[in-house]
């Protein structure tokens, strides 16, 4: 058996907790979407706790407001949310009803999974949700979350998602089949040395992307799960998903499995600084070891003890941690042996052993 073929057996049979992100350029594009989009889900809800993290508030919110192009005006942007919330929910209210099934809204913003205490909270939400039989439907708060309306997008939210509830499995719904590479063909199995063309239409209703889409499959995979980029516009695409089959681009785990705590440290944390090291301590780190003073070479930006910053070295991404005390303190013991600066308890890597 090759191994695309042997990666996506493991989709077959297993039970736990699926999470599906559908796009604004899914939703809009055909209104019949919503209602198979709907079918699809209810009978995957029969076998698996199902969370749909949906965008579209704004586009819906536009078609109210009778604008045809995104506003540029974060107050314009931010009514549109507010605007299309309620048309979103009501919408999939109408859709999930023919099957007997609950819809519940979860509005979040990048804090409520940035803060560990938060996080877990969350996560105690959703299991509510699931007790009560219901479909959990997730957005960021656009309305109030600034930062996200300009900088995040719902894939990197669906990767936050799926890895506090330890998904089994993540679906990127595209206007696209799924990953291209140079010749615009489909990508069976991305793994870490993939080369692709990142390519396809971008517009005024959405503002992910396929790279966006990438990274948040890579994200979600640190528990152990995996993830498939597909085109939501295929009758049946969910279903064949989880037989299994040769649909769209699956990405899977190129690298240990996570402790909750430290799929938190990975995917839901924002550096706010970044340590340079030096050869041996790279190698040191790619042996388990914590980070010490005597292998940074470098420190930017300003952080305070129990901040993430990331790891690199020439110029590469090889982790991430929580930083044991400040940017002045750590500038000031460059050098010393034996100060640990980032604890291997609360370091992640992100590099693999044969990496160079």
């Amino acid at each position: 058996m090759d191994r695309p073929s042997t990666d996506r057996a493991r989709l077959r049979g297993e039970k736990g907790t699926l999470v599906v992100k559908v796009g604004s350029r899914v939703l809009v594009a055909e209104p019949e979407r919503l209602a198979r989009l709907a079918s699809e889900l209810a009978a995957l809800m029969a076998h698996d706790r199902v969370v749909l993290v949906s965008s579209g508030a704004i586009a819906m919110g536009l078609r109210v407001l009778g604008l045809e192009r995104r506003p540029k005006r974060m107050a314009q942007l931010q009514a549109a949310s507010a605007i299309g919330q309620g048309a979103l929910m009501a919408a999939y209210r109408d859709a999930f009803a023919p099957h007997g099934i609950t819809t519940g809204q979860v509005l979040l913003t990048h804090a409520d999974l940035a803060a560990r205490e938060r996080f877990l909270h969350v996560r105690t939400a959703f299991e509510g949700l699931f007790a009560a039989g219901a479909l959990p439907v997730v957005n960021e708060n656009d309305c109030v979350a600034v930062d996200e309306i300009r900088f995040g997008d719902n894939d990197q939210l669906a990767a936050m998602v799926a890895a506090a509830l330890d998904a089994r499995l993540l679906v990127l719904l595209s206007d696209v089949e799924g990953v291209l590479d140079g010749e615009g063909t489909r990508i069976s199995l991305l793994s870490p040395d993939t080369e692709v063309q990142l390519h396809g239409p971008r517009d005024d209703v959405g503002s992910g992307g396929m790279a966006s889409k990438i990274q948040a499959a890579q994200a979600a995979t640190s528990r152990g799960g995996v993830a498939v980029i597909a085109s939501g516009a295929r009758e049946g695409v969910l279903e064949a998903i989880v037989r299994g089959e040769d649909v769209g681009t699956l990405v899977v785990p190129t690298g240990p499995r996570l402790s909750s705590r430290k799929a938190w440290i990975s995917v839901a944390l924002r550096p706010k600084g970044v340590l340079a090291i030096d050869a041996g301590a790279r190698a040191a780190l790619r042996g388990g070891a914590s980070l010490l003073a005597a292998g940074i070479t470098d420190v930017e930006g300003e952080f305070a003890a129990g901040d993430p910053v990331r790891i690199v070295a020439e110029g590469t991404n090889v982790g991430q941690g929580l930083a044991a005390m400040g940017a002045a303190e750590v500038r000031l013991r460059l050098g010393e042996r034996g100060v640990v600066v980032v604890h291997r308890d609360d370091l992640v890597r992100t590099e693999r052993n044969d990496s160079a």
